[in-house]
């Protein structure tokens, strides 16, 4: 019974690991997620620094605000990549645990083919909104800022990386999608 409880603790401790199926790519993504695990540490601890700094020293800041939500907001959208890449994306398992070795892999394949597509739709949209967060209508290069007394680039950063991050969705289940398509139904 020990053991049992033992193994269960272990793998929920675990880091979770990319399918096979993800790739060397979703190796890169796992290995990349750590840095994004530090962002949001990083951002606890800005937010312990400006609870101090505002009600000990009575000196708030104008920057820990805005760059804890760039954090956080980076982290979130790089783990709907790193969701993918260890297989946790929304699938409704009531049914597709139902489902013969077989049928499964045409799932597989049809909800990777689905989501490479419903990526590329995304990105696209993210690239309109990055056009007018990078670039004036003159066509200089600007980065939209935030607006604040501070005033970082932050929107404009964010609406590139979440254009980027949607690229690489892109390329994950295009690398299911044929991973799928090569492995032999059981």
């Amino acid at each position: 019974m020990t053991d049992a409880i033992d193994e269960t603790l272990a793998s929920h401790n675990a880091t979770p690991e990319p399918v096979p199926e993800a790739g060397v790519f979703g190796l890169a993504v796992n290995a990349i997620g750590v840095l994004f695990a530090i962002g949001i540490l990083a951002s606890a601890g800005l937010l312990f620094y400006e609870v101090v700094m505002r009600y000990v020293f009575n000196a708030p800041t104008r920057w820990v605000h805005e760059t804890v939500v760039f954090l956080s907001a980076i982290a979130f959208v790089y783990g709907g990549l790193y969701a993918a890449a260890i297989d946790k994306h929304i699938r409704v398992v009531l049914f597709y645990d139902q489902l013969s070795a077989g049928l499964k892999r045409v799932f597989d394949v049809a909800i990777s083919l689905t989501c490479l597509v419903a990526s590329l739709f995304f990105a696209w949209a993210a690239w309109l909104s990055v056009e007018r967060a990078a670039w004036t209508p003159q066509g200089d290069f600007r980065l939209e800022t935030s607006g604040s007394a501070w005033n970082p680039p932050y929107p404009g950063l964010l609406k590139i990386f979440l254009f980027v991050i949607l690229i690489l969705l892109a390329v994950q289940f295009a690398i299911f999608t044929v991973n799928y398509l090569r492995k032999k139904a059981k």
